[in-house]
């Protein structure tokens, strides 16, 4: 019997193996189309950073490229659901889990998985309702891309009434001229002596009730202790107006607003140790606050009180929310040479900055929002350009006031300081048209020899008392304006 061979299927002098050849050039083709995208294109996640606070809790991711995502609120139970598309579930995102901390004032916890090809899903468990905002950064600083999801809590905490609520036992205690607390035993620190006299010296004065104008401020009166007395703002061009009735009094406590510079994701300027800024300078402003709170008549609101973002108007706005009567803005600048080194002190300018390192502070210093991460598109979270133009030419010259009074007592503290007037620029920060503020460079972080002072407590502290007898100077010879009881 005769076998006839089959003929090979590849074999070329088949009518058919062109044909052939070609449907497998195709499938190869559908199959690398299918699954090729998901691994030739799929996002790369750089890192994962959480920033919880009671303001806010923000989470980052950092990609190679824009991430597209979905998000879904949903309740009962509270959840915020977000779909990543074209992401791969990577150790970074597992991390996304250990990063959650119990005391976040928003997130319980979070759940992170491969919902299916392509396609990471996180879900967070919610303590209570929230109001998220989603945006995408674009690369800036060092930073790639990054996706930024902020959970505001859906009642955001008033910083008017958080200050009224931790104030109202001191405010009666201050209203039947109670001994202040004492403070430590540092030289630097006004003894409880001086502060009661200085104290009784300001209840039995007194303020009016009718703001006061511009005009020429005497000199204050001798006094027979270290603090000298608050002063009288006098009026020239005021003789028509009747004086306020005998014995009128306006007891309330004075509000400083402290503002530490930068915070979460911007780490401000960063030491040749690695120091970043964000952090001395809120241990700085940590340690003014109580020292602050510790005088009978004075509290202090704190714009950030922990390691998260506040914006630059979002800052201007907490002040004049709690009717500040000062604002200082309080951070450790540095240069491109190492060598330079001092303390300065900054007030608002109009007219551009005064000094070659007044600039670079001045576009470094503005450029926060950018990396620290602002939602644009929205307008609730910022204060509005025509409001930060709304500065006056009394806000300014009160300013300088008060920075010469700073300047006087850094200058006993820091080695020396890198201008002994003070200088201008237009920092957005100081753009509070009714609160005399300045910005307070403590120091250059980027000279190794002032960078260890800045993480030293011992020069921490003494840099506090410094800046505390400075507000106390200012106040004791520009007395403030009598302002709503209510704040």
């Amino acid at each position: 019997m005769l076998i006839k061979r089959f003929a090979r299927t590849d074999d070329a002098s088949s009518p058919n193996a062109g044909r052939r050849r070609a449907l497998r050039a195709g499938a190869s083709t559908l199959i690398l189309a299918l699954t090729g995208p998901r691994f030739a294109f799929a996002n790369a996640i750089v890192a994962v950073r959480v920033w919880p606070a009671r303001d806010y809790t923000r989470v980052t991711l950092e990609t190679d490229n824009p991430v597209k995502f979905q998000q879904q609120l949903m309740e009962s139970p509270n959840r915020f659901v977000i779909d990543l598309d074209e992401v791969d579930l990577s150790p970074a995102l597992r991390d996304l889990v250990a990063k959650i901390q119990p005391n976040d004032p928003q997130i319980a916890q979070v759940r992170v998985g491969q919902f299916k090809p392509g396609v990471v899903r996180m879900v967070f468990d919610l303590k209570a309702g929230v109001k998220p905002q989603s945006f995408t950064l674009p690369p800036v600083a060092g930073y790639k891309y990054r996706t930024v999801f902020d959970l505001y809590p859906a009642v955001e905490p008033d910083p008017l009434m958080e200050l009224l609520a931790q104030t109202a036992n001191k405010s009666q205690a201050f209203a039947q001229n109670s001994h202040p607390p004492q403070t430590s035993g540092n030289a630097n620190t006004p003894s409880t002596e001086e502060s009661e006299a200085f104290f009784q010296r300001y209840a039995q004065q007194g303020q009016t009730t009718r703001p006061a104008r511009p005009g020429p401020t005497p000199p204050a009166p001798a006094a027979p202790d270290k603090t000298p007395p608050l002063a009288q703002r006098n009026d020239d061009d005021t003789d028509d107006l009747p004086p306020p009735p005998r014995g009128q009094k306006t007891a309330r406590l004075l509000t400083i607003a402290l503002d530490p510079g930068h915070g979460g994701e911007d780490p401000g300027a960063i030491g040749s140790s690695g120091t970043y800024e964000k952090v001395v300078v809120l241990q700085i402003a940590k340690r003014l606050r109580d020292k602050i709170n510790a005088q009978p008549n004075m509290r202090a609101m704190m714009t950030r009180d922990a390691d998260f973002f506040v914006p630059l108007g979002v800052r201007v706005q907490k002040a004049r929310r709690v009717d500040a009567d000062l604002f200082m803005s309080i951070h450790a600048d540095a240069f491109t040479s190492p060598s330079a080194n001092g303390a300065s002190v900054f007030a608002l300018s109009e007219r551009g900055a005064t000094s070659a390192t007044a600039r670079l502070l001045e576009k470094t210093q503005n450029a926060s929002d950018l990396i620290g991460g602002v939602n644009i598109k929205t307008n609730d979270r910022t204060v509005a350009h025509a409001l930060l133009d709304m500065s006056t030419t009394a806000q300014i010259r009160d300013s300088k006031v008060f920075g010469t009074a700073l300047l006087a007592e850094i200058g006993t503290v820091a080695d020396r300081l890198h201008s002994k007037s003070v200088e201008q620029a237009s920092f957005a920060v100081l753009k509070a048209p009714d609160i005399p503020s300045v910005l307070v460079e403590t120091a250059f972080i980027s000279n190794p020899k002032e960078e260890q002072y800045l993480n030293d407590p011992a020069y921490q502290e003494r840099l506090a008392n410094a800046l505390l007898k400075g507000i106390r100077t200012y106040f004791s010879k520009n007395p403030p304006i009598a302002k709503n009881r209510t704040a």
